[in-house]
């Protein structure tokens, strides 16, 4: 497949990926200057900590491109027409959705450690309470009730830490923007 992306443009399977997190370009954008691709959130996150410099190759970025980034929609394009192997698997993925491939294979998982998606768990609060009067909650794992707060926390940590249960994520402000901009690309096609 490298070769064949090879062939059709003048990109490889390695200009999908960014040189500061090393994981498959997630709202690309690119430096004027020196037109370097990173993440969004990466080039925004490097700004902050570096300033003025490009995080490659500490070109100057000015402080337009600072505050808001140009989007490199031909590579947004391009990802979205080529498919490139899971870094674990094998399988291959089209790499606008390639993170979200990593997400559920269990290969990656393994070899990566687990997700660093955190559960969002909704707690019920017990009806009864306990005798002191302050609110008791149950387990949503285990359905083990009579905790206050800082128990069920520890409840949780000692006992799931490391169980794997089915997770409601809370989208990102990264994760809000990227599925705008999937969704107003999808209207524009």
């Amino acid at each position: 497949m490298a070769e064949e992306l090879s062939a059709a443009t003048s990109y490889t399977e390695d200009d999908f990926y960014c040189p500061v997190c090393q994981e498959v370009l997630k709202t690309p954008v690119r430096t004027a200057a020196c037109q370097h691709v990173f993440c969004r959130k990466c080039f925004l996150t490097a700004m902050r900590e570096s300033g003025v410099h490009c995080p490659l190759c500490r070109g100057n970025v000015t402080r337009r491109e600072r505050a808001c980034p140009e989007r490199a929609l031909d590579l947004e394009d391009i990802m979205r027409k080529f498919s490139g192997s899971c870094r674990c698997c094998a399988k291959q993925i089209k790499f606008y959705r390639m993170r979200h491939h990593y997400k559920s294979c269990k290969k990656y998982q393994d070899e990566y450690g687990v997700s660093s998606v955190i559960p969002n768990f909704q707690i019920s609060q017990d009806s009864v309470g306990n005798s002191s009067g302050h609110p008791t909650f149950k387990c949503p794992l285990c359905q083990e009730s009579n905790f206050t707060r800082q128990r069920l926390l520890d409840h949780c940590n000692s006992n799931h830490l490391f169980q794997i249960v089915p997770v409601n994520l809370q989208l990102d402000e990264e994760t809000q923007y990227q599925t705008a901009v999937e969704e107003s690309f999808q209207v524009n096609i």
